[in-house]
């Protein structure tokens, strides 16, 4: 039994975040939540609940609309990507709690980005594993696992 293989399709959330990097606004620009939510892929609903949390402090202009800086944006960024690492929303918290204590705490949030870059690691090993058995199976089969 001859397997045609799966088309491979780009990496959809590497994809974002290069379009992340590539869209971040130039010093001094500002941004609306709707050009935050388009550029970097988390929507306006998890943008307003991230500042209702206290993962964000975006400002408003006189008309009450949120404005976002290149620093705002970058959070938005930061938080994003731990939260796709799997970091839990009450870590990110008290993540950013600490940031906003201040440099007294770098020493605690090194130590948490650390344990966390731990717990990734393993499971990247847990998923390599798992990688490993499916491609053992696929050749068992007769298939290929690569094009």
């Amino acid at each position: 039994m001859t397997t045609t293989p799966a088309p491979t399709l780009p990496d959809e959330a590497l994809e974002r975040l290069r379009r992340q990097d590539a869209a971040a606004p130039a010093p001094g620009t500002t941004l609306t939540i709707a050009e935050v939510a388009e550029r970097t892929g988390v929507s306006a609903h998890s943008l307003r609940y991230y500042e209702r949390i206290g993962l964000l402090d975006v400002p408003r202009d006189p008309a009450g609309n949120r404005v976002y800086d290149e620093r705002a944006y970058a959070r938005v960024v930061f938080c994003s990507r731990l939260r796709m690492t799997g970091m839990p929303i009450r870590e990110l918290q008290r993540y950013v709690a600490m940031v906003n204590e201040g440099e007294a705490t770098e020493p605690d949030r090194l130590r948490m980005l650390l344990e966390h870059r731990q717990a990734v690691q393993a499971q990247i090993r847990r998923l390599q594993v798992a990688l490993e058995t499916i491609d053992f199976k696929i050749a068992t089969y007769g298939g290929r696992t690569e094009p």
